[in-house]
């Protein structure tokens, strides 16, 4: 009788551990469904205000929707699993996808004057933008981010270098904020800057996609000078090749330190480079061989699109004003001062070799 008493003790809680598990697994995609329904609203809202305002880009539209939604109170806890999973999972995918914009031949048709206009621009960018932020005693984890976004390609590479920067989500918000703001005024300043500057089309194209930060960004600010879009294209995307070696770059110095200090001697070491910028080559190896159909690709566009903007949405929600203006001031200061240079050493490059 006891062993029977045992066994049926033993099969009710195999029985109530079924049921807690069938039940909580649910859940938790339920729990996403709030927030993703927010972040979907927002999203649509982003590409409808972007098409009635030509010079608003949607990604810009995003981040205030979602920064909105976090200072009016309006971004309740229910809400916050989806937003997350937003700004972490969906803006991951996008990142990969985004690969599948880039092809090697790329390269080649830039030729070696508008490859050295493009690495010598990354590499000023990171290490000068590093170390005004570390003359300006801004936390080295902010200014790595802000100096990945603004090098690189805003909040894409922000999301890339998130997990190797070892910062906390403030960092990540305000390197956010910061691209954002600084991709957006790109768009209206950069154009009438065209004129004194002594920049045909093609020449402000490459400038364009040499020195502003998010893809959207570069295409809004180039689409309003006729002859200039292509140019900027290609040197933008050439600019998020580099992407993937500065991430892996980054993680193995960072390794290499911890291992040195003995921080990770017993514990698991972090990994050279995060699974979905491996996703990210692969997408660009893909495209490269040109077996993915134009199709295909040009509907992966679409989704990289939709999804960016939608993960901007929850990065969105992570902006506080009250963080900002307890510790952007210096911030701020790093990221207009890292938009200057970005801009100032892609003029210097495009001007010189002729690009």
């Amino acid at each position: 009788m006891g062993t029977a008493g045992a066994g049926e003790s033993a099969g009710a809680s195999s029985t109530t551990t079924s049921t807690t598990t069938s039940t909580t697994t649910p859940r938790r995609g339920a729990d996403l469904l709030p927030g993703l329904a927010v972040v979907a609203g927002a999203t649509g809202l982003s590409f409808a205000a972007a098409h009635a305002l030509p010079g608003l880009n949607a990604s810009t539209a995003a981040v205030v929707l979602g920064a909105v939604l976090a200072n009016a109170g309006l971004h309740r806890a229910a809400l916050r699993p989806g937003t997350a999973f937003a700004a972490r999972r969906l803006l991951r995918i996008a990142v990969v996808l985004l690969g599948l914009q880039l092809a090697l031949p790329q390269l080649a048709a830039l030729g070696l004057s508008g490859l050295a206009v493009v690495v010598v621009t990354v590499a000023v960018t990171f290490t000068g933008t590093r170390l005004i932020g570390r003359w300006l005693g801004v936390p080295p984890a902010r200014a790595l981010l802000v100096a990945t976004g603004f090098s690189i390609c805003g909040a894409s590479a922000v999301a890339a270098m998130k997990d190797v920067a070892d910062g906390d989500e403030d960092d990540t918000a305000v390197a956010i904020a910061l691209v954002t703001l600084c991709g957006s005024l790109a768009i209206v300043l950069l154009p009438l800057l065209r004129g004194p500057l002594g920049l045909d089309p093609a020449a402000f194209g490459s400038w364009v996609g040499a020195s502003v930060h998010d893809v959207g960004q570069t295409v809004a600010t180039a689409d309003r000078v006729p002859g200039a879009l292509t140019a900027a294209v290609v040197v933008k995307l050439s600019r998020v090749v580099l992407l993937a070696p500065l991430v892996a770059g980054v993680a193995l110095a960072r390794s290499r330190r911890l291992a040195a200090q003995g921080v990770v001697a017993g514990g698991r070491r972090p990994p050279l480079v995060p699974l979905f910028v491996v996703g990210f080559l692969a997408a660009i190896a893909l495209t490269s061989t040109g077996w993915v159909p134009a199709g295909v690709l040009a509907a992966a566009k679409t989704v990289q699109e939709v999804l960016l903007v939608a993960a901007l949405v929850g990065l969105g929600t992570g902006i506080h004003v009250a963080v900002l203006r307890r510790t952007g001031g210096r911030a701020l200061v790093l990221g207009l001062a890292s938009w200057v240079l970005v801009a100032g050493v892609a003029y210097a490059g495009v001007r010189l070799l002729g690009t």
